[in-house]
């Protein structure tokens, strides 16, 4: 029951902190950021114990739920090396946004703590769910508290943000329940191996059309370009903690989906439509830079910077290659950790000056030279210095890309130069110069409980730049086994293809 204790302490922590008898904020902060802590523990409990050379789905919990005519539908939770470093990721963020809500939320704290804890456990099952009736339900529940944490604790615009989150999250959750119903009826399974298996039987036009389903709904909320307009305007309007929730864990239930629904499960019809993904990933990267480029609002900038990186995830996965896979999912581990630190940091210095706009600031450095130092070695993660977290990742998807596709990844090598250009340009206008406003030098430098929260966090990108062999040889059986159906199904392919050609007009 380990993975279920994962899964719903949060939502018993939830529970509590509803009914606490409380008037003071602090004992429910407390109690909260004891659940997320004892979650995290589980957490690196289950990612030390797994073992990453088997394929095999580990801790695996099954008991039946209900039935839909013959179909059993099953409560089934397991972890895989696709999943492992997320569910990592969820667990060890957690607490760190927990701790720093209490310095940027200040009404309805109750409120706000309860349903970061039921996004917590939305976000823990999706990554655990092995049947994909079971994985539609907790994907609904991980985005009902964005909305409320968005609807009510956002900025002066942030009905707007909200609406259009909605609308784009609705379309991508309908169209991907007809893909689910077809999905399960068409092949008598409601768990994802055994969806998995009968695609493997099916000719490509029929496998094609799911896939679509798919793989739209999950590019929305990445987002793909041309879905990305909504992720800028709810990354503005959200408090610092759904910002960092937002892009910490939530954006990858989207490059999570495309691999476990998509590349995974579809394998044949990924092979057709890579080229197709691979050019969208080459524009995300292009196009998230030069939007960022133009920005001079800080959370926008970051927010843009988003579809840039997850435009790298996309286009290592679809790659379809060992090394980009492996780069594909330890990047969405990168992202989350580096743009969530920009955005932890950067909301510190919001509530002293309440203003995003980067001609507010200039000549930081001098006035909060902790703040400098965070903020620089984050932006230098973000940016993929060697020796931090995200050169690995984005070396590892370049590689793969360029086996699959030299075009391809020589327009996204251009990339990784314009992300440099626009945080280097943010980090510039923040921290050098003159300072020009006299509000910048009497502003307090980060505290003891800020530097808490952020140093740990830090560390880790460090590590992961310094040794990355410990998350990428979770993934190694996981990839491996990925590789050779993939490699299965473009056998296939050329079996009909050739087929086609030989069969008498």
């Amino acid at each position: 029951m380990l993975l279920s204790l994962l899964t719903f302490l949060p939502l018993v922590g939830a529970l509590l902190v509803a009914v606490l008898p409380t008037r003071g904020n602090a004992a429910l902060r407390a109690v909260t950021l004891g659940v997320t802590l004892v979650v995290a523990a589980l957490g690196v409990w289950v990612f030390l114990g797994f073992e990453g050379a088997s394929a095999e789905a580990q801790y695996v919990e099954s008991h039946a739920w209900f039935t839909l005519g013959n179909i059993q539908v099953t409560y089934r939770l397991g972890v895989d090396g696709l999943s492992i470093l997320l569910v990592a990721l969820t667990a060890v963020l957690m607490p760190f946004v927990a701790a720093a809500s209490s310095g940027h939320i200040h009404t309805r704290q109750r409120e706000f703590l309860v349903w970061l804890l039921v996004m917590e456990t939305g976000m823990m099952g999706v990554f655990l769910a092995l049947d994909v009736m079971l994985f539609y339900f907790f994907w609904e529940v991980s985005l009902v508290p964005l909305y409320f944490i968005l609807g009510i604790w956002g900025a002066e615009k942030r009905i707007y943000a909200t609406l259009k989150f909605f609308l784009y999250t609705l379309s991508g959750s309908l169209l991907m329940l007809v893909a689910i119903i077809a999905a399960v009826y068409g092949s008598g399974h409601s768990d994802i191996a055994g969806i998995t298996d009968w695609a493997a039987s099916q000719p490509l036009a029929r496998t094609g059309w799911l896939f679509a389903g798919f793989a739209i709904a999950f590019a929305i909320k990445v987002p793909l370009i041309p879905f990305h307009t909504w992720l800028a305007d709810a990354h503005t309007q959200a408090p610092t903690a759904g910002s960092v929730i937002l892009a910490g864990v939530l954006l990858k239930m989207g490059t999570y989906g495309l691999l476990r629904f998509g590349i995974a499960m579809f394998p044949a019809a990924a092979i057709s439509a890579a080229p197709l993904f691979l050019a969208l990933g080459a524009v995300g990267i292009l196009y998230g830079a030069f939007l960022a480029m133009a920005q001079t609002d800080v959370k926008r900038l970051i927010a843009c910077s988003s579809v840039s990186h997850l435009g790298f995830v996309v286009m290592g996965m679809f790659a379809l290659t060992a090394a980009g896979l492996r780069g594909g999912v330890l990047q969405m581990i990168n992202h989350g950790l580096s743009t969530g630190l920009l955005f932890l940091l950067f909301g510190a210095i919001y509530e002293r000056r309440h203003s995003r706009d980067i001609a507010q600031f200039g000549g930081l450095a001098a006035c909060v030279p902790i703040f400098a130092f965070f903020w620089t070695f984050s932006m230098l993660a973000s940016v993929g210095l060697p020796g931090l977290n995200g050169f690995v990742g984005e070396w590892l998807i370049l590689l793969g890309t360029f086996q699959a596709s030299p075009l391809i990844a020589a327009l996204a090598v251009t990339g990784v130069i314009f992300g440099a250009v626009y945080l280097l340009k943010a980090t510039r206008g923040l921290l050098f110069g003159p300072v020009i406003h006299e509000e910048n030098r009497s502003m307090p430098d980060l505290r003891l409980a800020e530097i808490a929260v952020v140093a740990p966090l830090c560390l880790a990108c460090l590590w992961i730049g310094v040794a990355p062999g410990g998350l990428l040889n979770k993934t190694t059986g996981s990839v491996e086994a990925l590789v050779q159906r993939l490699d299965a199904a473009r056998g296939t392919l050329q079996s009909a293809m050739l087929d086609d050609v030989e069969r008498p007009r």
